[in-house]
């Protein structure tokens, strides 16, 4: 399964950044933002997504 991963803004939390990773990266991306306190959105990839 794939997954998109959006980057939020800080002030507004609109998406900035973009990216679909396989399942088995989400959580290396996740204990990433966590560490730097980074806003993100995850979410299913569509089957189109790359």
């Amino acid at each position: 399964m794939r997954f998109e991963i959006l980057r939020l803004d800080d002030i507004d939390g609109t998406p900035v950044d973009r990216t679909v990773v396989d399942a088995a990266s989400v959580n290396g991306i996740v204990q990433q933002a966590a560490a730097i306190g980074q806003r993100i959105w995850i979410r299913p990839a569509d089957a189109s997504a790359s």
